[in-house]
């Protein structure tokens, strides 16, 4: 899902950079490899039967919903195991199935660039906040790992996408900027990945982005919150 987390730049899809990992044109650092299925506690394939018997309170009301895969495999649990409340797989698993469909889509054009989500964020974090960035402060923009973030900047300063200079009062300290062909990257694949965002978003009434917009928000920023919190 695209939440460009304040920063148009990211997986997890967050694009040009972003907090987590889950994709979209924030940048956001969301994983899933490019036909992995949607998994989760609902173990969610990539096609589901759709004859499993309905059971359970709010049957009226799920069955009005356009049927989609989620809802087949949620019949399927709820027919294996009617003792258990399965309404976290209504959201968790669409948000899961969402992400994993955007983020195949988005990454195709950052593949045939030579690109790796977590690379691309870490390129638009540059790109959007105009400033020289420390490794450290990149992990914390693109919600990455120290180690993660080393890894990516040294094979981005191989393309000559980034440079690096020494720091003039601490030389164990390195401040990491695009160069031409970063920025001219970055600006060539961003609009691409907006247009793709829009087109998808375009099915949706206005009051319902918004109030899409304003639930995930909430639940984003109950998960980043929580202590342990992944980087990826």
């Amino acid at each position: 899902m695209t939440a460009h987390n304040g920063r148009p730049g990211t997986a997890t899809a967050r694009t040009g950079g972003g907090t987590v990992p889950a994709t979209g044109a924030e940048g956001l650092p969301a994983r899933a490899g490019r036909n992995a299925p949607v998994t989760g506690a609902e173990g969610f394939p990539a096609r589901a039967r759709r004859d499993a018997p309905v059971t359970g309170a709010g049957e009226e009301e799920r069955d009005s919903r356009p049927e989609d895969t989620v809802a087949a495999v949620v019949r399927q649990w709820r027919a294996v195991h009617p003792d258990l409340d399965t309404a976290p797989m209504e959201i968790i698993g669409r948000i899961n199935r969402c992400a994993a469909l955007l983020q195949q889509a988005e990454d195709a054009p950052l593949r045939r660039a030579g690109l790796s989500r977590p690379e691309f964020d870490l390129l638009g974090a540059l790109r959007r906040t105009g400033d020289e960035l420390t490794p450290g402060e990149l992990a914390r923009e693109t919600f990455s790992s120290g180690a993660a973030v080393t890894k990516r900047l040294k094979q981005l300063t191989e393309r000559g996408l980034v440079e690096r200079r020494g720091d003039t009062r601490d030389r164990r300290v390195a401040h990491v900027r695009l160069t031409d062909a970063g920025r001219d990257l970055v600006d060539g694949l961003l609009p691409e990945q907006l247009a793709y965002e829009r087109s998808v978003l375009a099915g949706l009434a206005p009051h319902g982005r918004d109030e899409l917009a304003a639930l995930l928000c909430e639940l984003l920023g109950r998960l980043e919150g929580r202590p342990g919190a992944v980087r990826i």
